[in-house]
């Protein structure tokens, strides 16, 4: 039967207090009393007994773990086997690793599903942890797209279609994207798309007119903008620098 799990700490960002079950906690070293002993002057005998006290005594602690080992078919100290542990509870599984996944960095519902998927969590396990996270706000593909649309619009350049592009690629909802990309308007992407060419067009002084307008049109192209709206910018642009663009068809592109 599956272990209920107090969801109220999906909100505390961390992993719980049941995910200790990643290592065993060591016992500490107990320090062989017959490393110290007393002297017939009365003062305690600190360094003569180290080799055989202290180092006898972890090497007779080593073959007694060794042996006892080898009796149990080789299971470690901290097998949960040995210890008679239950295998961990799959949803706490997929809990611990959905929180660590998304220790500073946001994600989609898609690309932790695929996560637990690769790990081997259950299907129902996964699916609850990940129904759970989306409803305290933990998982939310709208604020991820909005957020994705955001940043990499003002960082990269990238235009709607371009950025559309890439949330398909991580699971969002056609939706969604629509919402997000819709936050961009024509004036501001074509704002944009001037801004990159006038970083780009000192770069292409001294190639011919319609070298410079490929590259710079093909630089527009592969950040998403439509190919009228690159045209037009980067005409605009070479007019300026007193390019000569009154001939020059759309086949240049």
């Amino acid at each position: 039967m599956t272990r209920r799990t107090d969801w109220a700490e999906y909100t505390s960002g961390s992993a719980g207090p049941g995910d200790d079950a990643y290592g065993a906690a060591v016992a500490p070293y107990e320090t062989d009393p017959s490393a110290v002993g007393p002297r017939e002057d009365g003062v305690a005998r600190q360094g003569s007994g180290r080799g055989r006290g202290a180092g006898g005594g972890r090497g007779r602690r080593r073959r007694e773990r060794a042996e006892s080992s080898a009796e149990d078919g080789g299971a470690t100290s901290s097998s949960r086997a040995e210890k008679g542990e239950p295998p961990r509870d799959p949803v706490e599984q997929a809990r611990a690793i959905c929180l660590r996944l998304l220790t500073g960095t946001p994600r989609t519902r898609r690309q932790l599903a695929d996560a637990l998927r690769k790990r081997e969590i259950p299907d129902e396990a996964a699916e609850e942890v990940l129904s759970r996270f989306e409803e305290v706000g933990l998982i939310n593909d709208g604020a991820f797209a909005d957020a994705w649309v955001e940043s990499r619009h003002h960082g990269r350049g990238l235009a709607r279609r371009a950025l559309a592009r890439e949330l398909r690629t991580k699971g969002v909802d056609a939706t969604l994207i629509d919402a997000a990309v819709s936050r961009l308007d024509t004036e501001q992407e074509e704002e944009t798309a001037r801004d990159l060419v006038a970083r780009k067009l000192r770069a292409t002084r001294g190639l011919d007119r319609d070298k410079r307008l490929r590259r710079l049109a093909g630089m527009l192209a592969r950040k998403g903008y439509p190919e009228g709206m690159s045209l037009r910018v980067v005409r605009q642009a070479l007019e300026e620098e007193g390019e000569d663009t009154e001939y020059l068809g759309d086949e240049a592109f």
